[in-house]
């Protein structure tokens, strides 16, 4: 059995797009419900969720565990799996972590660009590595099966979190720094300690992370991946396309500049190009997850190796990280022991 996973994205969502990852044979998606926002916004972003569930399940339901994606498999659905960019919805409060798994979070990052109370982003000119409590919180979100992410994470902050994680950790969306040295790209220290300590990587197609940009071709995406396949090992690699689809400029801006400034940041854009860059050719939508395994079949993969990219990898994880520590037995222990 082959499984279609997308590790993140966050997109304006509608029937559309539900259609069209059920088009694109989408078996499960990561998808963001939080930003800057506080507890309570994300609890409401997760009331929104339930309303779409209700009003379409015949495409889409919220999933929680591996065995999710597999029913979505099953019945030809995709099982949604909940996310947040950034750490604020714990807010100071180490104890929503729990709550918020129990509410279906399943993967956090430590950061979002900046400084936080746990780690420090990779917008920042200091690194200042986990924080006190991000060691805690850490220790917290190992127990309870929320992954920890480090997408857009500085690089001591995410050696850190990937040394003292008693679990594998992930890098949902972001491309290697040997391709395309953008700010959010990782090095190839990086990537191999997340290699070998059980991680995973998922590869973006969002143009400010593409060699290139929105000229970027399929062909130089999947060779990309060929590389870090060799640097990192073929079970350590997925698909986390950042895909953030029919969204206004306005939310861009959101994104870069939540609540914590009152001038106008850019991030990886400009003042000239202030807004959502145009998608590469190859990848426009959730219909065109196919054009990548087509790509990485020409790119030297063999049937097997391009399915463990496409989902079978992420599944793995999936299982072995989503459920407490108690539940789970050995599921605390690294993937790669």
């Amino acid at each position: 059995m082959t499984y279609r996973i997308d590790c993140l994205q966050y997109a304006n969502w509608s029937e559309k797009i539900f259609r069209q990852m059920r088009e694109g044979g989408l078996d499960a998606v990561h998808v963001t419900i939080t930003y800057h926002e506080n507890f309570r916004e994300t609890v409401l972003n997760i009331e929104r969720w339930n309303r779409w569930f209700e009003q379409y399940p015949d495409l889409i339901f919220q999933g929680r565990t591996g065995d999710d994606v597999r029913r979505a498999k099953e019945t030809g659905r995709t099982a949604i799996f909940f996310g947040a960019q950034n750490c604020s919805p714990i807010e100071d409060d180490i104890g929503l972590v729990e709550v918020l798994h129990t509410l279906g979070l399943r993967f956090m990052q430590l950061t979002y660009n900046n400084q936080s109370l746990l780690a420090t982003g990779c917008y920042e000119a200091e690194d200042m590595g986990l924080t006190r409590m991000g060691r805690e919180v850490v220790e917290e979100m190992n127990r309870v099966g929320l992954v920890v992410d480090m997408s857009h994470s500085a690089e001591r902050s995410t050696l850190e979190a990937i040394e003292y994680s008693t679990r594998p950790i992930a890098i949902t969306h972001a491309n290697p720094s040997f391709w395309h040295a953008a700010k959010r790209n990782k090095s190839d220290r990086v990537l191999k300690a997340l290699a070998e300590s059980g991680g995973m990587l998922g590869f973006s197609v969002y143009p400010h992370h593409l060699l290139g940009g929105s000229d970027c071709t399929l062909e130089s995406f999947c060779k990309m991946i060929a590389q870090a396949a060799e640097l990192m090992g073929p079970e350590r690699i997925g698909i986390g396309t950042d895909l953030c689809q029919d969204h206004p400029d306005s939310v861009v801006e959101w994104m870069r500049t939540g609540r914590w400034t009152k001038k106008i940041d850019y991030g990886e854009g400009s003042a000239a190009a202030p807004g959502f860059p145009d998608m590469p050719e190859f990848y426009g939508d959730n219909r065109d997850f196919g054009n990548l395994e087509a790509g990485l079949r020409a790119a030297g993969f063999d049937a097997e190796g391009a399915a463990k990219v496409m989902g079978g990898n992420w599944l793995r994880f999936f299982d072995e990280n989503f459920t407490p520590i108690q539940a789970s037995g050995d599921a605390g222990k690294r993937a790669a022991e």
